[in-house]
């Protein structure tokens, strides 16, 4: 594996500039020894990244293109990192009004602010052949059909959950919640205490 040591992007000296300008190719720098683990931890040579002043750095270039894949990305440079789930995990929620007229703000682990919206979908995704909900928000758009999203953890869904109400999507009825006029469906999901039975620690 190519792990990237000839570049320069590692050490971030350009993290907080923009994307490469249309026609500029950054160089390849192959697999970064990154990873963003399940519970949103960042590795760098399988070791932790505790600063979150460096991750929230490292994140503001983080990049998905049309085929799903993660990249790190400079102006110059470019490198492929692991990510296990999703790149972010919303940990806290904070919503307005209600109804129609309600809106839901997610705070990350990276301390952004997400508000739930036309443009950043709340979707409910299920393993193949499984019951268990798994929550996500859109954080920002890739480069294709592909967002960066954030997990919406075990605590920050129950909250999400207290806040449904009875709908109907494409003739099928659901619970789900408003935000910025649009319904987001979480499915016929149930909210006593089994759910912590069923539920994996976010």
């Amino acid at each position: 594996m190519n792990e990237g040591l000839s570049c320069s992007l590692p050490v971030l000296a350009e993290a907080v500039s923009p994307p490469p300008a249309p026609g500029r190719v950054p160089v390849e720098c192959g697999d970064l020894p990154f990873v963003i683990r399940r519970d949103g931890v960042w590795l760098y040579r399988g070791t932790s990244i505790n600063r979150k002043e460096l991750v929230c750095l490292f994140a503001g270039v983080l990049r998905r293109d049309s085929d799903g894949v993660y990249w790190l990305r400079t102006p110059a440079e470019r490198g492929r990192i692991v990510v296990e789930d999703a790149a972010f995990i919303a940990v806290e929620l904070d919503w307005t009004g209600e109804g129609e007229s309600q809106v839901l703000s997610f705070r990350t682990n990276i301390d952004q602010i997400v508000t739930a919206g036309p443009d950043r979908p709340i979707r409910v995704a299920y393993e193949p052949g499984g019951e268990e909900p798994t929550p996500y928000i859109t954080v920002r758009a890739g480069e294709g059909e592909h967002p960066i999203e954030a997990r919406i953890n075990r605590a920050t869904y129950y909250e999400l959950v207290a806040l449904a109400v009875p709908g109907n999507v494409d003739g099928q009825d659901v619970l789900g919640v408003w935000s910025r006029g649009v319904f987001f469906p979480l499915g016929d999901l149930p909210v006593d205490d089994d759910l912590d039975d069923e539920w994996e620690d976010g």
